[in-house]
């Protein structure tokens, strides 16, 4: 582990996640972290972990971005003591909070819903989810229909101050999305790429673009067709036999 993205979610961990798999990082972002170390992640969220278990997990992983590596930021620098600190911020709470919202208002879909509610892989990306998000806030929340939003500015502002005043100073770069590459790479000690700073996810557009380019995502949407259409074909037998028996009563 190289670098680790202390920012918390809708602070533009995207951009950080796009931004350094361009410097040549192998990132760990959310999906990731859910479709390689789920297990791991519930021990950790339910019993506790350990610092050998941090370095188990990412020994292979050059970055990581997002929730839950972000939440979990100084465990993984305790395994990994050289590592990079990099804090992004939004100008406010309430900058941050309308980010939350319009997140939330982006993944209110059909489709989400299906695949969340139906799928069984869906089902455990929920529940991991709302373990990893009562983690960070220290009370149950469900991320996709209830967040309250007192607890949640307390978190991010309580969050923010935490990294400022523990992280090791020569190790921490509190980055602003809007200088691009050229104090991102003085500190991580690289040359600037010849491409233009990536911004992704400005307006919540992560979630479609996982669904329909994320290989998870689209075996999730599978599980969901064929969990319907064998739902479907059950509820035709039943209707199929009980009306055979209430012909046969009616004909006795």
């Amino acid at each position: 582990m190289k670098v680790i993205v202390a920012g918390y979610f809708k602070t533009g961990t995207k951009t950080m996640q796009a931004a350094l798999t361009e410097l040549g990082y192998n990132v760990y972002d959310w999906i990731e972290n859910f479709e390689f170390l789920e297990k791991e992640w519930k021990q950790i969220c339910t019993v506790g972990g350990s610092t050998e278990l941090f370095r188990k997990m990412y020994e292979n992983v050059d970055a990581v971005t997002d929730q839950p590596g972000c939440i979990f930021w100084d465990e993984i620098l305790k395994a990994f003591p050289d590592a990079k600190i990099i804090l992004t911020m939004r100008e406010n709470e309430e900058e941050w909070w309308r980010s939350v919202q319009k997140q939330l208002k982006e993944n209110s879909t059909w489709t989400l819903w299906a695949i969340m509610n139906v799928s069984p892989t869906g089902r455990r990306l929920s529940q991991h989810t709302k373990r990893l998000v009562n983690s960070a806030v220290g009370q149950q929340n469900n991320f996709t229909t209830f967040m309250n939003e007192t607890l949640f500015k307390m978190a991010y502002s309580r969050h923010n101050a935490h990294v400022l005043q523990n992280a090791p100073k020569g190790q921490l770069l509190v980055f602003n999305l809007k200088d691009g590459w050229d104090p991102l790479c003085d500190f991580l000690d690289l040359p600037v790429p010849s491409t233009s700073f990536p911004h992704k996810n400005k307006k919540g557009e992560m979630i479609q673009n996982v669904l329909k380019t994320n290989k998870m995502f689209r075996k999730m949407q599978r599980e969901v067709m064929v969990v319907t259409a064998v739902s479907g074909v059950i509820v035709a037998i039943g209707l199929y036999m009980g009306m055979a028996i209430a012909l046969r009563g009616n004909l006795l």
